[in-house]
């Protein structure tokens, strides 16, 4: 039997995005179901992060019981926020992992990520991304490559599509016949930036995370091929999922007006991506180290600020009460 949650526990552990596509978040990254309706089978879209495994189960047992697990997960890029879980769950599940084969030295141990650029300017989210794990994990007991020709395994009416340039091997999955796409970080619904919007989940369709993007041509090439799609439902590993004229009108801007949208005014990648093949990274461009720094002081004094805005707040609902006691 599914788990029984009432409505509201329903509305807090997930979400739905299309018939048999639906969606949880964790604190701001977002991981994907697909049911193939066939045969009820279904595969997990990410793992999201390390605290990220008893959400995804929760909601695994709440759709569809909680013994039955995935025929499979399948990974759109390996960055840390979207492979946090995968380890722990591959290993409980016993299933198979697929991925590009241009992620696979991220996924076997063999080559770290380009490194963050924190010189990319936008929020928070980017300042401090020098903190971010960049290093590969390895899973390659459990990994598969993609099939070449762009089928998605357990899921016949989905392809896959490839859309570099915020990861060497990042994927997106299309379902043609009512056009639904999970674009992962090719693009995203929110300002992935901004500490602001990733808390309150502003709905702006935005380029990929600037302070992961390695390679700015192919991601504006990615965006680009989605957009041309013309998608009707869109879900992204940042932001809330967005559909109808709206979402498509602001989609084609962004692929019109990449460069204006989306790309950096300056930043590491910006006109020297770095270059990847199949072994992983073979070139990185200089880091920018005055820019760097500056967004990292930026970025120290607006958590400062906000950790102390959040303080004093907390300090006067505590004497307000204390006060009403009181008096």
């Amino acid at each position: 039997m599914k788990e029984q949650l009432n409505q509201k526990e329903i509305n807090n552990l997930y979400f739905e995005v299309a018939p048999d596509v639906w969606g949880t978040k964790d604190i701001f990254v977002n991981m994907y179901i697909i049911r193939n309706p066939v045969n009820n089978n279904w595969v997990l879209v990410d793992t999201g992060l390390k605290s990220s495994a008893s959400r995804i189960k929760k909601m695994a047992a709440a759709l569809f019981g909680p013994d039955n697990t995935p025929s499979a997960i399948i990974l759109t890029h390996g960055h840390f926020d979207h492979t946090g879980s995968l380890l722990k769950l591959a290993e409980e599940w016993n299933v198979p992992v697929y991925a590009h084969y241009l992620e696979m030295p991220y996924l076997t141990g063999r080559s770290s990520y380009p490194p963050p650029d924190p010189s990319v300017g936008g929020g928070l989210m980017s300042s401090m991304s020098w903190i971010y794990p960049k290093k590969p994990i390895n899973i390659e007991s459990h990994l598969q490559i993609m099939p070449p020709d762009e089928s998605v395994p357990f899921l016949p009416d989905w392809t896959y599509l490839y859309t570099p340039g915020h990861a060497p091997g990042h994927i997106s999955l299309y379902r043609r016949k009512d056009k639904v796409l999970i674009a992962g970080d090719a693009f995203v619904t929110t300002n992935q930036e901004s500490v602001w919007s990733v808390m309150t989940q502003a709905k702006k369709i935005s380029g990929p995370p600037k302070y992961f993007t390695y390679d700015w041509e192919a991601a504006r090439n990615s965006v680009r091929h989605l957009a041309s799609l013309n998608p009707r439902i869109v879900a992204t590993g940042h932001g809330k999922p967005m559909q109808g004229d709206e979402m498509e009108i602001a989609l084609t801007n962004l692929a019109v007006h990449f460069d204006e949208e989306a790309l950096p005014k300056h930043g590491r990648y910006v006109n020297d991506a770095a270059v990847t093949d199949a072994s992983g990274v073979m070139y990185i461009p200089p880091k920018q180290q005055n820019k760097s720094m500056f967004w990292l002081v930026v970025g120290v004094s607006v958590a400062a600020a906000t950790v102390a805005c959040v303080l004093i707040a907390q300090s006067r609902k505590k004497k307000s009460l204390m006060h009403r006691l009181l008096s």
